[in-house]
């Protein structure tokens, strides 16, 4: 890593003496702005309320007969993993059994421990592997614990605290690719090798089965078990964010590699065939499978079949498989349609499935060896629901529905487009009052993402609704370029050196929303998290006159260092290199934190972090306020102790960070 200029660096030491003061005197400063206002314990408090609400709906995944639930509540502010029945459920019981308290576990151990995942063993599902993270972060210690007896196995398996993955082969042995030691990691910091691990023997007993240079992202490795008994297993070796070789290991555990094409990624196996999604087109077999498109490759014959292609104006969002089904959860201008394929004859064929074709959904669980499936389907105005349907042709049974948050009669969702300076229509999602009076004054608040292939969906509304949309606001979700909501193509337009179309994507919203009278400069505020910070950050510096706040949240922002900051080296793929001579003045040219210029009025922005959060530097957002500050202006900065990169902390500090944000919002736009 080049060194660079930096008066600033003293602040990437995450717990260094002098960080940490300067945290939390920028702390400090913060809650007197912010959570001293009067409206921030109510806000506080009634987004808890909702949070806690009993009437929430409890999402599970089914493991034999057993529903499992992960639930917080005041009395479990770090939660509880519990279980019921099918039937118990659909009859509205709460005679939930706790299986694992995590807040018991996190005093008797003095650790502040949260629950990251937990990972069933498929054909015995009492047994699985819990998944601890100290403090939210992504470093995480996994165990094996008994849910019948409601306890860690004695001389089970245990893994130091790492970015490890971990993954069941049978019942007697793990897929373990370390990272607890440095030798382990790539230069991205996530593992490089596939070990075995029998069940009784320490880690010196294990045995190597795969490795990948230094300079490559990560690897991985699976078990896919078919319901007549058969298994597959895996590897993935990345050597950057999206390309990526799959091996097939076979029983004598020597490695295969597919003729998948490298941006590719396998999604699930079922009567021999692997479910592939494509990111770029592939030559295979005298034809060319378009990029986007979802194939089944078969593995015994090396052929492929189409199950979707998707075209310019949809993607494939998820895939799940079933007994004898492929599901695929399709976009088709950013609503959902979901999909099911049988194989007949031994071809794939497509069964009409009788769910809704609008709004979204999302797969919530599929029951191991069945034909059943689970899943949730809302949009910005109707509450979430939960559903159950047999497959194929089963009629969906709503198992329980979140409670209306507010009258959603007063106002409409949309879908606008607005021009990007390229000319391209850039689809955006506009929730407003239906008496809007277009008068260029109401306070509105436009988020964005715009990276990485992942789309920005609708959702529904159940704290913005009360605390925005009754207020007066109107919510705004832009689907730039960046995202994925319309496929490979549509993520590529923005990715690498030409990062700078989704800024402009955003800008053409932003200057939209105000050219249609919606709102104006003095009334306009922008939010993104993550590479969604990055997005705010670099709109802030380039547009200051356009916006009247600004929400900038885990975000990147030294692009020039980012890659030697945590994860940062995995995302050069999707950013470029500040190392290399080509991509270097692409990111310069944008770099937020290198773009701030003592000449310019930048609005007053709120810039949040975790102090654990070991995926996005939470020096990118002390290194941007330290230097806003020597330029004289006041931006508002919070650090959280825990929470990591997603918030995975208690209910309480997440009801808290809303309501800091909430109170910003009116301070700027409202007051």
């Amino acid at each position: 890593m080049t060194t660079h200029a930096d008066p600033y660096l003293w602040l990437e030491p995450l717990d260094s003496d002098e960080a940490v003061r300067w945290v939390e005197a920028q702390n400090t400063l913060t809650r007197a702005v912010l959570d001293a206002d009067p409206r921030f314990e109510s806000i506080r408090d009634e987004v808890l309320q909702n949070l806690r609400d009993t009437r929430q709906i409890p999402f599970f995944s089914q493991h034999g007969d057993w529903l499992y639930n992960f639930h917080q509540s005041a009395e479990h502010p770090r939660g509880v993993y519990r279980r019921t029945s099918l039937a118990a459920y659909r009859a509205g019981a709460s005679d939930w059994q706790v299986v694992l308290d995590v807040d018991r576990l996190a005093e008797a151990e003095g650790r502040d421990w949260y629950l990251d995942s937990v990972a069933h063993y498929t054909l015995a599902p009492e047994r699985c592997l819990l998944t601890l993270s100290l403090g939210g972060s992504d470093a995480a210690e996994t165990r094996e614990y008994d849910l019948a007896a409601g306890d860690f196995v004695a001389g089970g398996f245990r893994l130091p605290i790492g970015k490890n993955h971990v993954a069941w082969r049978d019942q007697d042995s793990l897929f373990v690719c370390p990272a607890w030691e440095a030798r382990q990691r790539s230069r991205a910091g996530y593992p490089r090798e596939v070990w075995l691990l029998p069940r009784g023997a320490d880690w010196a007993q294990a045995e190597r089965l795969f490795a990948v240079p230094r300079d490559a992202m990560m690897v991985s490795a699976w078990r896919f078990l078919a319901c007549d008994g058969g298994a597959l297993d895996m590897i993935e070796a990345a050597d950057s964010f999206y390309r990526k070789t799959y091996y097939v290991l076979d029983e004598d555990r020597r490695t295969t590699a597919l003729p998948l094409p490298k941006e590719a990624e396998v999604l699930a196996w079922l009567h021999g065939d692997l479910v592939v999604k494509l990111a770029q087109d592939w030559a295979h077999g005298g034809r060319l499978w378009p990029a986007g498109a979802l194939v089944a490759y078969t593995l015994a014959s090396g052929e492929a079949a189409l199950l979707v292609n998707p075209g310019s104006q949809a993607s494939v969002e998820s895939v799940e498989c079933s007994r004898d089904f492929i599901l695929v959860n399709l976009l088709e201008n950013v609503q959902s349609r979901l999909l099911a394929f049988g194989k007949e004859r031994g071809s794939w064929c497509e069964y009409p499935l009788p769910v809704p074709a609008q709004g979204v959904i999302e797969f919530v669980d599929q029951p191991w060896n069945t034909d059943c499936l689970y899943y949730s389907y809302s949009d910005f105005l109707t509450p979430t629901g939960l559903y159950r349907i047999e497959l194929p042709s089963g009629t969906p049974e709503c198992l329980r529905a979140q409670p209306a948050a507010f009258d959603a009669s007063r106002f409409v969702a949309e879908q606008w487009r607005a021009c990007a300076p390229d000319g391209m229509a850039i689809p955006y999602f506009i929730v407003r009052s239906r008496d809007l009076p277009f008068n260029g004054h109401a306070p509105t608040l436009l988020y964005g993402y715009g990276g990485f292939e992942v789309p920005m969906l609708p959702y529904y509304m159940d704290n913005f609704g009360p605390q925005w949309l009754e207020k007066g606001g109107v919510y705004v979700v832009a689907n730039i370029r960046g995202g994925g909501e319309f496929g490979p193509a549509w993520h590529q337009a923005a990715q690498g050196v030409h990062r700078a179309v989704s800024f402009d994507d955003f800008i053409a919203v932003a200057e939209d929303l105000i050219a249609r009278g919606v709102t104006d400069p003095r009334h306009l505020a922008i939010e993104g998290g993550s590479n969604g910070g990055l997005l705010v950050g670099a709109a802030m510096v380039r547009r200051p006159e356009l916006f009247q706040a600004v929400v900038c949240e885990v975000p990147l922002l030294d692009m020039l260092r980012y890659t030697g900051l945590l994860a940062g080296a995995s995302w050069i793929d999707e950013y470029g290199d500040p190392d290399n001579a080509e991509d270097r003045p692409y990111l310069a040219a944008y770099s937020p934190y290198h773009q701030l210029r003592s000449e310019v009025a930048y609005p007053q922005a709120l810039f949040t972090t975790s102090r654990r959060d070991d995926r996005v530097h939470p020096a990118h957002a002390r290194k941007m306020v330290a230097r806003l500050n020597e330029l004289g202006h006041q931006p508002l900065f919070f650090e959280t102790d825990s929470g990591g990169h997603t918030g995975s902390a208690g209910q309480e500090q997440t009801a808290s960070d809303l309501a800091r944000v909430l109170v910003y919002l009116y301070q700027r736009l409202f007051d």
